[in-house]
């Protein structure tokens, strides 16, 4: 609930207006320290993921949730100079891979197999819902005290949430027992090193791809509430509609850890990355009363899919060997385009007081992404149910 998407991503748009007014600046200006942040976490989550392949989940999560949200709290002793609110906020985002998706995946993957992918979306769903609760926390902070205490209220909130729940819950199985497997003490987890990761096709299909719509999706989602407040819609109200994204979300999230268990998980990856497509065509159209919900609603499944078909494809693609490392390179690709889109956007408003052109190429960019997901090709570490299948299949093959 208080990742680092939910406290820095969700409530970026939020911010953008006080800020703003209060210092003079451009959007592009103050869009340019997501797009700083998210490049150093970006640079940061490879040896985030192989600290915690090594070191463990809990000593790594323990130690970087504290200083992630003092980070976060320090963006409020920003003075009115760009270069200084960009240096705090990008200190923020690279503190804050130590409390972000890659760990909390790599711990449900090592206990789920079977069902894994239901097991990412229920666990991942959290996300759904901090992207739902904390805007409007950070509103009403925002509304009563100012955008200083609002920053101070996150890093609180982050400390308060996640420290506990992590010192008391997570833990990672021992050697070999892994989820509905057989306890296997002396094997090492199956999977492909980073090396042979890297070189392969796949990996870079699948970066390809989710760079294309994490660029897209969130760009759409940092900008949704001054796209929605130019058009008319109240703070209160466009704010509203961002919760709904993060509603949709949790629902996206289950919905596609349901489906990737049950279908070929590139073409449920391919049909969820096209949802999008039904907000571009609303926000590029008149804002009505339902458009803004029909959009967020969209939106909010887009990015429901893309970390449970991150974490769910590394898991069966590239196994469990160096997960968190292998995970690490691809979530880095994926902070890149959350920096990236919002930054986009900016700069086509910047320059063409309108967001239209930018959402017209992102539609090109979602229809990319489904035609590279859709050719990853069959698992190369697939479920036990799955494998004991084709062995039957094989067999019954070479009797006939």
């Amino acid at each position: 609930m208080v990742a680092n998407g939910p406290i820095v991503f969700f409530t970026f748009g939020l911010f953008l207006g006080p800020i703003t007014t209060e210092f003079g600046w451009d959007r592009a200006t103050f869009s340019s320290s997501l797009l700083v942040g998210h490049t150093l976490a970006a640079l940061a989550y490879p040896f985030m993921g192989r600290a915690i392949d090594r070191f463990g989940i809990r000593r790594m999560t323990l130690t970087f949730i504290p200083i992630f949200a003092l980070a976060t709290a320090a963006v409020a002793l920003t003075p009115p100079s760009p270069l200084v609110f960009i240096a705090l906020a990008g200190f923020c985002g690279f503190v804050s891979v130590g409390q972000a998706p890659p760990a909390y995946a790599k711990a449900v993957s090592a206990w789920f197999d079977e069902r894994r992918g239901l097991a990412l979306g229920i666990a991942m769903a959290g996300i759904g819902l901090g992207a739902t609760l904390v805007p409007q926390f950070a509103r009403w902070v925002i509304a009563g005290y100012g955008w200083r205490a609002g920053y101070v209220a996150l890093g609180a909130l982050t400390f308060a949430v996640a420290f506990p729940a992590v010192a008391l819950f997570i833990r990672e199985p021992a050697r070999g027992v892994r989820g509905d497997q057989e306890d296997r003490p002396d094997a090492a987890l199956p999977g492909l090193t980073v090396a042979e990761s890297v070189r392969s096709s796949t990996f870079w299909l699948l970066a390809v791809a989710v760079f294309l719509v994490v660029t897209t999706v969130n760009g759409m989602i940092g900008h949704l509430v001054p796209m929605l407040t130019d058009r008319g819609l109240d703070v209160r109200e466009a704010t509203t509609t961002l919760s709904a994204v993060g509603l949709s979300t949790i629902a996206g999230r289950v919905m596609a850890g349901y489906l990737l268990d049950r279908l070929f998980a590139p073409y449920v990856a391919a049909g969820l990355f096209m949802l999008p497509l039904v907000s571009i065509a609303v926000l590029t159209g008149a804002v009505g009363s339902v458009a803004p919900v029909v959009a967020a609603v969209t939106l909010g499944f887009g990015l429901g899919a893309e970390i449970d078909v991150i974490g769910f494809l590394t898991g069966r693609y590239f196994g469990l060997r160096v997960y968190g490392e292998i995970y690490g390179y691809l979530f880095a690709i994926f902070t890149l385009g959350t920096g990236l889109g919002p930054v986009l956007m900016a700069l086509a408003f910047d320059v063409t007081r309108s967001y239209d052109a930018t959402l017209v190429a992102f539609a090109g960019a979602l229809l990319t992404a489904s035609v590279l997901v859709s050719r990853l090709g069959a698992y190369r570490f697939p479920a036990p149910h799955a494998r004991q299948h084709a062995v039957r299949a094989a067999v019954r093959s070479v009797r006939l």
